[in-house]
């Protein structure tokens, strides 16, 4: 049982408040909500509707602990380091930093315990990556954040794997050419979902030329 709520169905309020939910309980997630989950990745843009993603649902706990020791390594070594040093980013007071390091901190601890993980994917074949490979798997890799949150669901997309890339996707079993992209551990939440911290968007938004502001702001 779960006290989130069953589904959200408006768009708008789905993505202002998917936050990056990092403290997951335990409890089992039912295979059809993971479905509903596949299923807006699925449904997701990539290039010339070439559909080489390919979705690992991971549930074996012996996986999950393999990859959790290299995620605990690149916190150890590179990540809890950065947030250490780093200011608090655009939007974020300090004191919400603090909690954001803190829950960061514990997923780090917990990975291996979310029940259930979507490890995304491409098949790339014999292809070398390219700068533009993640248009055709980070669209999905939304719609699934976006699924998730709607159902009740908390997630984040972490890439923290990837630091140590080729030994974490020995672990997971990937065959030759098929290259992980992001991993999404999910489960019901321990806090509650809300307004996502992001700056304001006249400090990111220009109008024609980069640096001067976009008019529409104002018009706002």
């Amino acid at each position: 049982m779960t006290d989130q709520p069953a589904a959200d169905t408006d768009v708008f309020e789905i993505m202002r408040t998917t936050r990056a939910m990092r403290r997951l309980r335990p409890d089992p997630v039912p295979d059809d909500l993971i479905r509903r989950i596949l299923e807006a990745g699925s449904a997701a843009a990539n290039g010339g509707n070439t559909q080489r993603w390919r979705f690992l649902v991971v549930k074996d706990p012996a996986i999950k602990r393999a990859v959790q020791q290299l995620y605990q390594r690149a916190f150890d070594e590179v990540i809890g380091p950065r947030y250490h040093a780093a200011a608090p980013p655009p939007g974020v007071s300090a004191e919400r930093y603090q909690r954001q390091h803190g829950a960061v901190e514990y997923l780090t601890r917990h990975f291996h315990e979310a029940p259930v993980w979507i490890v995304a994917c491409l098949d790339e074949g014999s292809a070398t990556p390219t700068r533009w490979s993640g248009a055709s798997i980070y669209p999905a890799v939304q719609n699934m954040l976006l699924a998730a949150r709607a159902l009740g669901l908390g997630s984040t997309l972490t890439t923290r794997h990837l630091l140590y890339e080729a030994e974490a996707e020995a672990a997971l079993g990937l065959p030759p050419g098929v290259h992980s992209y992001a991993i999404l551990p999910i489960g019901y939440p321990m806090g509650h979902f809300g307004p996502v911290g992001r700056g304001a968007l006249a400090e990111i938004v220009y109008g024609d030329h980069w640096g001067e502001p976009w008019t529409g702001l104002a018009a706002g």
